[in-house]
């Protein structure tokens, strides 16, 4: 498939699992593709990565915390765009802290919000005016299960997918005028290394996990990475303000 030739996208948390999942997956099918990450040598790995197989891709390393860094960032991409914008923006990065509220401290909750959703304000108003102007684009943020149903001693990650899920319905509704989609994923348990460090702290296995999904198992980051590009492509042209659980049925168990 090539849904996504001769298009832009830009990836942040694009060397985490997920992330890096969603860069390839663009890429197989098209897109040049900004890997963005925190880490300069993960964005650096998964955009060799994708270059070795075929692909275009380039690394990006800024601050998403950064009103400034983002607008800086997505101008240098914008620069190197054919239209002159971003196509495809996927709003991935996320931090996760654990605690109930008496065990939440000031930082992990500013460090929640500053990473979950300031990011996602910053990238989308960096984005949106060349998108906009260009005719329109996809944007598609990563909520999460626990955004809609919240898991016991998680409150940070909670509140602030939740607020991913709003934010998500209520940019959708205000630019859906101008041929801007907007959508997210929420995904369940899926094996990441964020997972994995998880349950490593609560001495847990990922067989424990499986045992706790109706599917059977947990999911896959390019699962996710699948239902990421159907909703950034044409094939999902009338779907906006969709937040999609991604669960393996664990949802309505």
């Amino acid at each position: 498939m090539s849904r996504f030739a001769g298009r832009t996208a830009l990836v942040t948390g694009g060397g985490g699992g997920i992330g890096s999942a969603t860069s390839r997956r663009l890429a197989t099918e098209g897109a040049h593709v900004f890997v963005a990450d925190a880490v300069g040598e993960h964005a650096a790995r998964v955009a060799a990565e994708i270059r070795d197989a075929g692909g275009l891709a380039e690394e990006l390393v800024f601050d998403l915390t950064s009103a400034r860094a983002c607008r800086e960032a997505v101008a240098s991409v914008e620069a190197r765009t054919p239209r002159g914008a971003v196509d495809v923006l996927v709003n991935n990065a996320g931090a996760m802290r654990r605690g109930a509220l008496l065990d939440t401290s000031e930082a992990d909750w500013e460090t929640s919000f500053a990473v979950n959703v300031d990011a996602l304000f910053h990238m989308c108003r960096a984005v949106l005016p060349a998108m906009i102007a260009a005719g329109g684009g996809a944007v598609v943020n990563t909520a999460s299960q626990w955004g809609l149903t919240p898991a016991p001693g998680h409150l940070a990650y909670n509140v602030t997918k939740a607020a991913v899920v709003s934010f998500t319905k209520s940019l959708a509704r205000d630019y859906a005028p101008a041929k801007v989609r907007v959508n997210a994923v929420c995904p369940g348990e899926i094996h990441t290394p964020m997972l994995e460090k998880g349950v490593a702290e609560k001495g847990r296995t990922i067989a424990d996990l499986d045992a706790l999904v109706p599917f059977g198992r947990i999911g896959r980051p390019d699962e996710v990475a699948a239902l990421i590009a159907f909703l950034a492509s044409d094939e999902a042209a009338f779907v906006c303000g969709s937040c999609v659980e991604i669960t393996g049925a664990q949802a309505v168990a």
